[in-house]
C-alpha cells in the first residue's frame, strides 16, 4: 500500500515538471556563454602555423625572446623559503601578516602617517581580481549611501562583472580621448562634478589598462581637489607599481597624495605584474579609516566576507613576495629586475614608432611612447585589426589595444611593416 502511494506520489511530481521529464537534466535551460575576448585572442593566435606569428593580447612579461620571465629574486626567495622546510598550516583569514604589512609600506611609503597611526587595515587577497571583489562586496554591504561606481571609460574589463556581480551599479566617466589618444581631461572633469555625492569613483593609480594613458602629477591633483569637493569614495586600482615608470614611488605618487590630501581610500594592489607572480595569486587590499578604532571594525567585517568566499588566502606567493619585501638584498635586486622590465617596455614602444616612420609612416605615432605601462591604445580600427590578424597573424584584441610585453627586437620590424601596411 505505501509503495503503491509513493509510486503515485512520484508520477504526479514527474507530470508537473515537462521539462525536467524531457531533457533528464538539471541544467538544460543554461546558455552557452560567450568566450573570454582576451583569451580567445591567444586561443586563435595557437591555432595559426605562421612562423611570424605574434600574440599581443596576453597580459603577462615576456622577455625579449617573447618567453615567460621568472625573476632572479623570485627564485632566490624560492630557495630561502625552501630552506627553511616550513609547514603547510592555514593562514589566518587576514593572511600573512608580515606580507600585509609590507604591502601597505610599499603602496603608502613606509613613514606614512596612516601606517604609524594604524589607522589603515591591510588583508592579503587572492592577486589583484581578488582584493577587487573583496573591495566590492565590502562596499556592497557597508558602503550603503551610494550603489553607484564609476570607472573610467573604458576601464579594465573585468571591473564591471566584479562590481556588478557584488551587487553594485555601475556608471562611467569620460577618461579616454580617440582623436588624440590621449586623456581627455577636460572630459573626466567634467564628468566627475556630475557625479552625485558619495558615489565611489574608481581611479587606476598608474599604468592605466587597458589605454597606457595617465594624468600627469598637475592633474591629478586637480582631480583629487575635485573628488573632494564632490565627496566621493576613492577606489584605487595598483596593479603595476614599479612596472609603470620602472619607479615604484613615482608609480604610487597618486594614491599617496590623495591620502595626503585627506582622502580615506581603498586600495587593491597586485604583484602579478611587477614581480611576475601570476600564477600565485598574490595581492592586498586596503581601506584607509578614520583612526586606529575604526581600521579595527572594518578589519573585523572584511574577515567576515572573506570566509565564506575562500576562508584564507594560498601561502606560497605571499611568502615569496614577503621574503622579497622584507630582506633587503633582495629588495634591492628586485627594485632593479622591476625597472629592467619597465625600460624594456618603453623601449619596445620606442623601437616601434622608429620602424613605423623607416616604413614610410607619416601618422602622428606619438601616443604610442606617451603611454606607460604594459598596454598601449594603438588607434587602429576593428577592421585594420582583422586585416592585420589576416594578413599578417599580428593578433590583438578588437579595440586595437596591444600588450607591449609581447613586442620583442626580434618582431618589431615585422610588426611595424604590418601596422603601416594597414594604415596607410
Amino acid at each position: 500500500h505505501l509503495d503503491a502511494l509513493v509510486q503515485s506520489k512520484l508520477q504526479s511530481v514527474g507530470q508537473d515538471s515537462p521539462s525536467w521529464r524531457h531533457s533528464g537534466s538539471w541544467w538544460s535551460e543554461v546558455q552557452m556563454g560567450p568566450p573570454d575576448p582576451i583569451l580567445g585572442v591567444t586561443e586563435a593566435f595557437k591555432r595559426d602555423t605562421n612562423p611570424k606569428k605574434i600574440n599581443l593580447g596576453v597580459g603577462a612579461y615576456r622577455d625579449d625572446q617573447g618567453k615567460p620571465y621568472v625573476l632572479n629574486c623570485v627564485r632566490k626567495a624560492e630557495a630561502q623559503i625552501a630552506t627553511k622546510k616550513l609547514d603547510k598550516e592555514y593562514l589566518t583569514i587576514g593572511g600573512l601578516a608580515e606580507f600585509n604589512k609590507a604591502c601597505a609600506q610599499l603602496a603608502l611609503g613606509p613613514d606614512n602617517e596612516v601606517l604609524k597611526s594604524g589607522r589603515s587595515i591591510t588583508v592579503q587577497t587572492i592577486s589583484g581580481t581578488g582584493s577587487l571583489r573583496v573591495g566590492a562586496n565590502f562596499l556592497s554591504r557597508f558602503h550603503t549611501v551610494a550603489k553607484d561606481v564609476y570607472l573610467p571609460k573604458p576601464s579594465w574589463g573585468n571591473h564591471t562583472p566584479i562590481f556588478r556581480d557584488a551587487g553594485m551599479q555601475l556608471k562611467a566617466y569620460s577618461y579616454y580621448d580617440p582623436k588624440t589618444c590621449g586623456f581627455d581631461f577636460k572630459g573626466a572633469l567634467d564628468d566627475i562634478l556630475k557625479i552625485p555625492e558619495k558615489s565611489v569613483i574608481m581611479l587606476h593609480a598608474c599604468a592605466h589598462n587597458p589605454t597606457g594613458v595617465d594624468p600627469r602629477p598637475e592633474q591629478w591633483k586637480e582631480i583629487s581637489a575635485l573628488v573632494k569637493k564632490r565627496n566621493l569614495l576613492v577606489f584605487f586600482d595598483m596593479a603595476y607599481q614599479g612596472f609603470a615608470s620602472g619607479d615604484i614611488d613615482r608609480d604610487a605618487w597618486a594614491v599617496r597624495y590623495f591620502i595626503e590630501q585627506g582622502h580615506n581610500v581603498v586600495l587593491s594592489q597586485s604583484f602579478a605584474k611587477n614581480m611576475g607572480l601570476y600564477g600565485e595569486r598574490v595581492g592586498g587590499f586596503t581601506v584607509v579609516c578614520k583612526d586606529a578604532e575604526e581600521a579595527k571594525r572594518v578589519e573585523s567585517q572584511l574577515k567576515i566576507l572573506i570566509r565564506p568566499i575562500y576562508s584564507n588566502p594560498p601561502m606560497n606567493g605571499a611568502r615569496i613576495a614577503s621574503t622579497i619585501l622584507n630582506t633587503p638584498e633582495l629588495y634591492k635586486e628586485w627594485l632593479v629586475e622591476v625597472k629592467d622590465m619597465a625600460t624594456r617596455i618603453i623601449r619596445m614602444r620606442e623601437e616601434l614608432v622608429g620602424n613605423l616612420k623607416k616604413e614610410g609612416s607619416t601618422l602622428n605615432w606619438q601616443h604610442v611612447t606617451d603611454q606607460i605601462g604594459m598596454f598601449c591604445f594603438t588607434g587602429l580600427k576593428p577592421d585594420q585589426v582583422e586585416r592585420l590578424t589576416k594578413e599578417f597573424s599580428v593578433y590583438m584584441t578588437k579595440d586595437g589595444r596591444i600588450s607591449m610585453a609581447g613586442v620583442t627586437s626580434g618582431n618589431v620590424g615585422y610588426l611595424a611593416h604590418g601596422i603601416h601596411t594597414v594604415t596607410k
